[in-house]
């Protein structure tokens, strides 16, 4: 096990740098630079403020020169200063990576809270009118729009109902704590929850299905194992498996934020923060943002493997 986690880790650092030189070398073709758009908002710079100062920031270089100097600099530890924010890149980045989890991690306990037993109990009824009502919630949920889904929450428990507040993270007097900020995440957790739950619902129903064909289902019933028993000690560990498996690949996303869902309900999350650091052309902030959520995307994949393991015995990391 130690071996294969070590090897899946050293992949895993090649893929980053291989990330990162890709994206680095993106975000350098996009029109202009910090300097550029620096002359643009000061009259008074010349140009020979121009060539000094992108001497000084060493913008002159070639792009590979600048990068590899900017890779030096990550291995000591120093991600660089965000330009939109005037303070260094995991200032910024620790607010919005905070809020983001603290969104996604509620959205994805509500999906497979709701999911994994609705999954479940359809599998269990095959055809009946039960299966067929889980379906068309799981279609319905995979086919709305998160946008139009999050407007329609609003409409309904903020304007008709004003049960809840319509956006932001607290009251803007302050001081509400833990309740008021409980109470702002309600909508948007629920947006992302429903959104994302249809999938797992599918894939949880799906893999129910194809575990109870299979001998050892049969065997355990042989034995005299009661129906209870044999649904979730024999057939939920395998049937988990697809589920980690998509789970796993979320894992990414739960970082780098849903911005749809973000500008909807004005959460100022990973998502948002991406996007403006992509089109304010703050270069540092936008690539240590997208080379978080490709490390993420890899740490669930390694995770994924040791779930594995630990649902299904017969697999086995040597």
């Amino acid at each position: 096990m130690t071996h294969h986690i070590a090897s899946r880790t050293l992949q895993s650092l090649a893929v980053l740098l291989v990330m990162s030189f890709v994206v680095y070398g993106l975000i350098g073709l996009m029109p202009g630079d910090p300097i550029d758009l620096m002359i643009a908002s000061d009259p008074h710079l010349t140009g020979a403020d121009a060539v000094r100062l992108k001497a000084l920031y060493g913008l002159d270089k070639p792009w590979t020169e600048r990068y590899l100097r900017w890779l030096m600099q990550v291995l000591q530890g120093e991600l660089g200063y965000s330009r939109l924010y005037a303070r260094p890149v995991l200032d910024a980045m620790l607010p919005a990576l905070a809020n983001t989890a603290l969104l996604m991690l509620g959205a994805l306990t509500l999906a497979l809270v709701v999911a994994i037993p609705l999954g479940i109990a359809a599998a269990l009824r095959p055809g009946s009118a039960f299966d067929h009502g889980v379906n068309l919630v799981a279609f319905a949920s995979v086919s709305l729009p998160t946008f139009w889904l999050g407007l329609m929450l609003i409409v309904v428990f903020a304007v008709h109902l004003g049960w809840l507040p319509a956006s932001g993270m607290e009251e803007v007097t302050g001081g509400g704590g833990l309740a008021d900020r409980l109470r702002h995440m309600i909508l948007p957790v629920l947006t992302l929850g429903l959104a994302g739950m249809g999938q797992y619902i599918r894939h949880m129903r799906a893999a129910m299905l194809g575990e109870a064909h299979h001998d050892y289902v049969r065997t355990a019933r042989a034995k005299g194992c009661g129906p209870a028993r044999v649904v979730l000690v024999h057939q939920l560990r395998n049937a988990l498996i697809p589920v980690t498996t998509i789970l796993a690949l979320e894992v990414g996303g739960l970082f780098s934020g849903a911005l749809i869902t973000e500008t909807v309900f004005a959460w100022p999350g990973m998502g948002r923060l991406i996007y403006e650091a992509v089109m304010g052309n703050d270069f540092n902030l936008a690539l240590v943002g997208l080379l978080l959520a490709t490390a993420m995307t890899l740490l669930g994949s390694i995770l994924a493997d040791l779930a594995y393991a630990a649902l299904d015995r017969r697999v086995s990391y040597k």
